[in-house]
């Protein structure tokens, strides 16, 4: 079976990296014979509280952030970005290369956000939510389990998602719905998403009807139930996402990812640059 084409892949243009490369990427793809990839960089303007203790020790987090504890987001180059997108077409003339971003919490930035969009053209946008906010500031899931209960937080998760989804229209496909699970504190036992059905079946429910794609995101699995409640809710497309931050991540899962896509009711377009669409 061909590989769906990877639709978020990070390099050297996302500030989160420090393995990445775009040539590298592409070369990864061509071996391992990827129709299309989509270079997805990080347009981020939240500011956010990072907790140290919670930072592996080559996050670029521990660099990058001030002393007072939080971190500001680099200025996107969106011009350095396009042009790098250009050589690697003229260099891989024979791979799908689309140029993108993810865009985190959109719906909050809608000025920002709207002038990067308006430098250039950008062929696939992910909408994501990276942060909550946490009384006066704002921080990710593993600052957020210190001293709020994980089930709160995933709720919390999901209703500002719901949010995202109605007050932008900057993207067509929803990143990482599953974002908390990468931290998931181990004390409170596996992740159960029976736990919180009501709560995905809204969200999902609200990107559907929003016409948006739904990205199967290959960084941890995405559990199966969850696939199967976007097909509940009139899902009509996904996207498959490795989220690679290095060449060697990219469509890592991908093989799984697809049988299990098309096992709940999803295949591939005619072209692999197509969402894959649902099949009733």
């Amino acid at each position: 079976m061909t590989l769906p084409a990877d639709s978020h892949v990070h390099t050297e243009w996302s500030w989160d990296t420090t393995k990445a490369s775009m040539e590298r990427s592409c070369a990864r793809a061509v071996d391992i014979g990827l129709p299309t990839i989509a270079f997805t960089e990080h347009l981020d303007h939240t500011v956010w509280t990072v907790e140290p203790d919670t930072l592996a020790e080559h996050d670029p987090l521990r660099q990058l952030g001030s002393p007072d504890g939080t971190f500001t987001p680099p200025t996107f180059d969106a011009a350095g970005y396009l042009e790098s997108i250009e050589r690697c077409r003229d260099r891989y003339p024979d791979l799908r290369i689309l140029s993108g971003l993810e865009l985190g919490e959109p719906h909050w930035h809608a000025g920002p956000v709207a002038e990067v969009l308006a430098t250039g053209h950008f062929d696939r946008v992910l909408g994501s939510l990276h942060c909550l906010p946490d009384e006066a500031r704002y921080a990710e899931p593993p600052g957020l389990y210190a001293h709020r209960a994980p089930d709160e937080v995933m709720r919390t998760y999901l209703a500002e998602v719901t949010r995202l989804v109605t007050e932008s229209d900057a993207f067509s496909v929803l990143a990482h719905i599953d974002y908390p699970l990468r931290s998931w504190p181990d004390h409170v036992g596996p992740f159960d998403p029976a736990d919180f059905e009501e709560e995905f079946r809204h969200t999902l429910r609200s990107i559907a009807q929003s016409g948006r794609a739904l990205e199967i995101n290959t960084r941890i699995p995405l559990h199966a139930q969850i696939l199967a409640w976007w097909h509940d809710v009139g899902g009509e497309a996904i996207t498959f996402g490795s989220d690679a931050h290095e060449p060697s991540a990219v469509a890592r899962g991908f093989a799984d990812a697809a049988q299990m896509a098309q096992a709940h009711g999803f295949r591939p377009g005619r072209d692999p640059l197509d969402f894959w669409g649902r099949v009733d």
